[in-house]
This record gives structure tokens, sequence and C-alpha cells, in this order.
């Protein structure tokens, strides 16, 4: 190395190696000044011994590191981070594809890359946060599910679709995921009972305030009979609801919409999937199995704390997750549900009486049934609201009434369409 080629450093450095070398300093004070240890010290003496000022400096500077990303895959990664589809590809996520095209490089060496040609823009540093304590995960698995629904332009056409998630709070698996239209009371109705099916019963899910899942009312906290559809199913199946008062609280399932709103638009991008029916398939197909197997854990107890789904709750399930409303029994028997007139038929399983309240359910398959006193009721639609009509009959049950109604009444139509469960 050319002497002129030295920093005032190097050259300071130089000077107190050769008082060392001359006698003027020893070992132990030349390390203390250059914060150097004895046996480096009598290296640079050697150095210095042999080379003069030069010796100063380590022979691999100014040298390429063998290390160095080769300048072929630097060209290759600009090239392919400058595509459009790849515009807002950030460090990690851009390694991983890179990976794919065969073009290695780590991802700080790829970050600096990035910020250099323009191609990313680092986040700036926030200020002190307001300190919350991280509660430890559930220790098995099905223990505690979060849940939520994330509103995103998933597909990049300008319109907005609804993705519906639950997550692990022991694992970190995402146990299912789909797009939905909204997070209204079928949609979620659907997804549990796809997840119920494919899981179990979970012991507790935990989700926000929404108005599906919570009536927001300040009657409400002193009745606890006021409950949505969806808190009254899951009564029914004996799965406890919590509702967080915070988004933090839920944090995880929170998180986990921010990783999906950055890495599933992405893939689906890549794979040019622009509607929810392909993107419901790329989910459960690909993306989830993928993504569970590199970001889940293992839970800290083995087991799982799912309830086996039965014979007997799958069989109940098409009348659980139906939105379910109380109406009357009128005097002449038909029932006013939705601006619908339903005439019973005039045989029942069981006794109807005038004025009894029945439960409506709406199925998410489209059809409606009566209950009463957990046995279905036949009847048939009205395309009209009745004439009213004074019948001597008391109630209806298994036998036929004595009472001959007039022309014209359902009861005297040939075919009555029954729906029971």
């Amino acid at each position: 190395m050319e002497t002129s080629a030295l920093t005032e450093q190097d050259r300071e450095r130089s000077q107190i190696i050769r008082y060392c070398i001359d006698g003027d300093l020893t070992n132990a004070e030349a390390g203390a000044r250059l914060h150097l240890t004895i046996r480096h010290i009598r290296r640079l003496k050697r150095a210095v011994e042999k080379h003069g000022e030069a010796g100063i400096v380590h022979g691999n500077r100014g040298q390429q590191s063998g290390r160095a990303t080769k300048k072929n895959a630097v060209a290759a990664a600009v090239k392919f981070l400058k595509e459009k589809k790849h515009r807002d590809f950030g460090p990690t996520f851009a390694q991983e594809q890179l990976a794919k095209q065969d073009i290695v490089m780590g991802v700080e060496t790829l970050r600096t890359l990035m910020i250099q040609k323009g191609l990313w823009k680092p986040r700036p540093r926030r200020g002190p946060a307001i300190h919350r304590a991280w509660r430890e995960r559930m220790g098995l698995r099905g223990a505690l599910v979060q849940f939520d629904g994330s509103y995103h332009d998933w597909f990049e056409n300008g319109k907005e679709a609804c993705l519906l998630a639950a997550i692990d709070d022991a694992t970190g698996l995402i146990l299912h995921a789909v797009f939905e239209d909204n997070e209204g009371v079928h949609a979620v109705f659907r997804f549990w009972w796809t997840y119920f099916e494919t899981n179990g019963l979970p012991a507790v899910i935990y989700l926000d305030k929404f108005s599906t899942y919570k009536i927001n009312h300040q009657s409400a906290v002193d009745n606890p009979e006021l409950m949505t559809q969806f808190e009254r199913a899951m009564k029914e199946l004996g799965v406890r609801v919590i509702c967080a008062n915070s988004p933090e609280a839920k944090g995880r399932v929170e998180r986990l919409f921010g990783t999906l709103q950055d890495r599933l638009v992405k893939e689906m991008r890549l794979c040019d999937i622009k509607d929810r029916d392909a993107g419901n398939s790329f989910l459960s197909e690909t993306y989830l199995p993928d993504h569970n197997t590199r970001f889940a854990v293992p839970a800290r107890q083995s087991g799982d704390a799912h309830r086996v789904l039965t014979e007997e709750m799958r069989a109940r399930l098409p009348a659980v997750f139906s939105v379910q409303e109380q109406r009357m029994v009128h005097n002449d028997f038909t029932i006013r549900f939705k601006n619908r007139w339903l005439q019973l038929a005039a045989t029942q399983e069981t006794t109807v009486y005038k004025g009894d309240i029945v439960l409506v359910e709406e199925r998410l398959d489209g059809t409606t049934h009566v209950r009463l006193k957990e046995i279905y009721l036949a009847y048939m639609e009205l395309s009209a609201r009745p004439e009213r009509v004074h019948m001597l009959v008391t109630a209806l049950t298994r036998e036929k009434p004595q009472w001959k109604p007039p022309l014209g009444h359902p009861w005297r139509n040939a075919i009555v369409i029954r729906k029971k469960i």
C-alpha cells in the first residue's frame, strides 16, 4: 500500500508502534493507548518492521469481500423489483420471491440495496410507545381462538372484500379463513359452521364488539338475555364468547390481518387471482398451509381443547346457524313473518293453541321452519293476507278438526306444503 493512502489514524498508530519497537513504550503501554491486546501489538510490530508504515494496515483493506453479492445478482434483483407487479415488495418478502428465481441475497443486503435504488422507503422511527404487558399465550390449542373480519381491496380491483379469519392463540395457526362479502350474520354463520365441522368446538372465541356479535346497548349490561343471533348460537353449542374492549386486546388477529394485507395480496397478485372463488381456493390449498408451516409455533402443552362435534350436534347445526325470531299464532292459526303469511296445517305433531309463541327459523339454505316445543310444525305459505274467518277450533292436534272450513280456506286445498326438519 502506498504511504499516501494512509489515514491520519493509521499514521498515529504507526508512530506508537514505532515507539514500541524503539523501546520507548512497552507492549502493555502501546496496547493501552490503542485499545489492543499485547498479542495484537506484537503482530503489528512485526508487520511494521517488515513493511514499514504500510504494515499497520490490514491486508484486506480495499479488497472485495469473499461474501460480497455478485454484480449480476444485484442487477437481476434490481430488474426484478422494478417490475410493476413487484413495486411494493418489502425486503423480507422480496428476498423470498427472489429465492424462487434462484437469486440468493441476504435480507439486510437487499434492504440496503432497495433503499439505495429508491425501491423501498424505511419507516421512520417512532417515539416511545405506551407500555403494554404481553399476555402469555394459552397453553393448549383450541383453548382460545381469536376471530375478526377485515375489509380491504384484497384482489386489487378497486372493490373491498371481507376476509374472515380465526387464529389459534396457543400456536398462531390460522385455523380457518374465507373471503365473504361482509361480516354479517349469514357470512359469520357459514364461517363457523365450516370451522366446527373441520376443527371441532373451541373452548372460547375472542372477538370484538361488532353488532353481529354483541348488542351494544346500555340495557344489555343489566339484561344478559339480550343476545345477538351469534351469541345465541354459541350458547346453544356451549362455546364461550368474550368481546374485547380494544383492538390491542385481540392483537394476535389484528397483527395477522396486517401480515395478510401485505403478503396475501402480493401472493394473489403473482398468481393473477382476481375473484373471491379463486381467492378462497388459493387460501385453503396454497397459502394457509405454507403460512402455518412457516409462522406457527408449538403449544406449551400437548393435546387439543376442541370438543369433538358429535353426530347429534351435526344434525342440529342447520337449526343452530339460522336466524331465529319469535312470532305469535293468530286466532286463525296463521303466523305473520316479514310480510309473509304462514298458514299452519290442520294436523300437527304437537298441540298448538291460539296465542302460542313459536320460533321461526330462517336457515342458510333459504328455507323457513316453524318450531314449537322442539317440534317442527307443518305449514303452507299464503300468497296474500287471508280473509278473517271465525274458526271453531281450540287447538291443532294430530287429529283433524271437526270444524268444516269455508270454501277458499287453505285447509280445503288438496295439497298442503309441509315444512318439517
